[in-house]
Formats: structure tokens, C-alpha cells, sequence
């Protein structure tokens, strides 16, 4: 039986490909220790440093035959140990932004779509309220209240004097109140 641990990385690299166990093994003994420091120092966690390791050797193992090292062994095995500690702050990240958002929704306490559909809903009841009202309360009543204009500007628009303005406004929010309800009426207008 040959002395692995005399040999280098790049002849346990080839025994490795070919199914060696034993280098497999040297490999393991050689780096584990020194991967698991590196990984600690970036994610304090014992138990996730273990598993990232288990899944880094265990997939060392697995795709011997098709290892292509372009840097090295140890390189190789850095970087790996690297992109699997990446991985484990990606993940936190979304856990952590899905849990805040999943927190939200249970704090709005409504089904944001429900609300959004009824929401649509009142809006074209409200806007077929508004098109059945008189011709020319219904153009004082949108000047008003879509287009922001005063009275005194819809008077100088329609050629007529702001009181009459003042008075279709309150006469259209007098019939619309009636139509759609207090309650409700107040919370649009």
C-alpha cells in the first residue's frame, strides 16, 4: 500500500479520477480542517460549515470521472468552499425577504386582490353615478373634483359666476351622497 500522504495533488487528482478511495480519503484528511477554517471564518455556524463540506466531498466523489482542475486542487477546493458559503447568504437573504413579506401581508390583514377588484368595482359605480347626473353638473362636478380646478377658474371656463359653480358642485355631491350612501361617499369624496 502506497504512503498517500507523500503524494501531490495533482497525482491524488489522478488517482481520484480512476475511483482511488484511498486518495479520495488523503484528499479529505489533507483539506478538510483547513476548508472548514476558511468556511468558519466567513459563516460562523458549525453545522452549515459541516454540511457545506459533506456536499463539497460528497460531490468531489461523485463527478470524480469529470473533475476538470484548471487551478489546482487546493484552488479548487477554496473556491468551492466559497461559492457554497455564497449560496448559504443567498438563500438567508430570500428566506429573510420572503418572511418579511409574507409578515407584511399577515399584518395588512386583507387580500390585497379582493380589495384591489372591489376597489375596481366601486369605481365604475361611482363613475356611473357621476355620467347620470345632468349635463352641465356633471362638467362642473369633473372640472372640480378631476381636474382640480376652483370655482372661481370653472366660472371663467364655462362663462358663468362662481356661485353657480359653488351650487352644482354641492347639488352633485348632495345627489351623489344619496345614491351611494354616506359611509361610502365619505371615504371617496
Amino acid at each position: 500500500m502506497a504512503a498517500y500522504s507523500t503524494y501531490t495533488d495533482v497525482e491524488l487528482t489522478s488517482l481520484l479520477k480512476v475511483g482511488d478511495q484511498a486518495a479520495f480519503n488523503e484528499i479529505h484528511k489533507r483539506y478538510y480542517a483547513l476548508l472548514y477554517n476558511h468556511a468558519f471564518k466567513r459563516l460562523p455556524y458549525r453545522e452549515e460549515v459541516k454540511d457545506i463540506l459533506q456536499e463539497l466531498f460528497a460531490f468531489l466523489w461523485n463527478n470524480r470521472a469529470s473533475l476538470i482542475l484548471t487551478s489546482g486542487l487546493a484552488a479548487y477546493l477554496y473556491s468551492s468552499v466559497r461559492n457554497r458559503v455564497i449560496n448559504v447568504f443567498t438563500k438567508q437573504k430570500v428566506r429573510t425577504a420572503y418572511a418579511a413579506s409574507l409578515q407584511d401581508y399577515l399584518v395588512a390583514g386583507e387580500n390585497v386582490t379582493d380589495w384591489r377588484l372591489r376597489e375596481k368595482e366601486l369605481a365604475a359605480l361611482i363613475e356611473r353615478e357621476i355620467t347620470a347626473l345632468p349635463p352641465q353638473m356633471r362638467r362642473v362636478f369633473e372640472l372640480s373634483r378631476n381636474e382640480h380646478l376652483s370655482h372661481n377658474e370653472i366660472a371663467t371656463l364655462l362663462n358663468t359666476s362662481p356661485l353657480t359653480v359653488r351650487k352644482q358642485v354641492q347639488n352633485a355631491l348632495k345627489i351623489l351622497r344619496s345614491k351611494l350612501g354616506a359611509n361610502l361617499f365619505l371615504t371617496f369624496f
